[in-house]
């Protein structure tokens, strides 16, 4: 028989399995482990096997390996993890999807009693209904102020009641209830508190994000560059389609109010001589669009006469 390794035998093979780890995986999900059982924590191993490692161990320990490391290495980035490892945690190394992994770690969670003095996660609301207790069990509705009725000899509760709120510590009148019911309220699983990418650490929130909505933040990112630039006028590549269009109608509205003049503000002087040319040209358009058999018999005709000056001949749109 083998004998039992010792204290320091422990701590020194500890040190190298995570020093190991950081060398060999970039992804780290820091995890809380409370409430969570050694039967439930095994499932989870077996579950992540092939790409994942699970490693728990205590606070002062990791941090001091990962500091060491750290010095011995040269290399800082894994400093970024030491302000992670604050209470009962532990470290999920990883070279799948972070994304994937959270939510195989999430597959795992297993109900679990109203234990006392246990701090709710959740609000916990008893339905309404029978409950298949005898009517010698209404103290137990009473002291909580649950309203009940007799139904054919058993205790049937009237409306929903809010047994307990987040944050509250379970009492005992409340535990002793719902175990008599048989509610468990409580679920408890490896819950991903931050993550940790090649140095960078950041919310477990960021794995939900979808192309969609990194779409939608770029382009808010860029309407408020736009509007900054706009605003102290900077050119920036984003602002400066803006600035050209904003130059340009400056310089016809110059034209127009003067006897300044070029090629483009004569066509703009000619429409505002002639405001009839709007119209025509606003009834032209949906015409042509309509498709009428009409209209397609005077193609042929349209195509002899010569054609008239249009929007596009201008370069520009007069409803900019």
């Amino acid at each position: 028989m083998a004998p039992k390794a010792t204290k320091a035998e422990k701590k020194i093979a500890y040190d190298g399995k995570l020093c190991q780890l950081l060398e060999e995986y970039g992804q780290i999900l820091v995890v809380n482990a409370d409430n969570v059982g050694s039967t439930q924590l095994q499932n989870i191993r077996k579950g992540l096997r092939g790409d994942s490692v699970v490693l728990m161990g205590k606070n002062t320990m990791m941090k001091r390996s990962v500091r060491m490391h750290s010095e011995k290495t040269g290399n800082n980035v894994y400093l970024n993890l030491i302000p992670l490892l604050i209470g009962n945690v532990g470290l999920i190394f990883t070279k799948g999807d972070l994304k994937e992994v959270s939510e195989e770690v999430a597959k795992y969670k297993v109900g679990a009693p109203a234990r006392v003095g246990l701090v709710a996660p959740i609000d916990v609301v008893v339905p309404p209904g029978n409950t298949g207790l005898d009517p010698s069990q209404t103290s137990f509705f009473q002291v909580l102020n649950i309203p009940t009725k007799i139904n054919k000899g058993t205790v049937e509760i009237i409306t929903p009641v809010e047994l307990i709120r987040k944050g509250e510590k379970v009492g005992s009148s409340e535990a002793a209830l719902l175990a008599k019911l048989g509610i468990r309220p409580f679920s408890y699983g490896l819950v991903v508190l931050s993550v940790y990418d090649n140095g960078s650490v950041f919310s477990p929130e960021v794995l939900d994000l979808t192309e969609d909505d990194l779409l939608e933040k770029f382009a808010a990112g860029v309407s408020m560059v736009t509007s900054l630039s706009l605003a102290i006028s900077y050119p920036t590549l984003a602002a400066a389609p803006h600035m050209f269009v904003n130059a340009y109608k400056n310089l016809l509205s110059v034209a127009i109010a003067t006897d300044y003049s070029f090629p483009e503000a004569d066509k703009v002087k000619e429409y505002l001589k002639d405001p009839s040319k709007f119209a025509v040209a606003a009834v032209a358009a949906p015409a042509a669009a309509s498709g009428a058999p009409a209209a397609a018999a005077k193609e042929e005709e349209k195509m002899e006469e010569p054609a008239e000056e249009s929007d596009d001949d201008m370069g520009f749109s007069l409803f900019d």
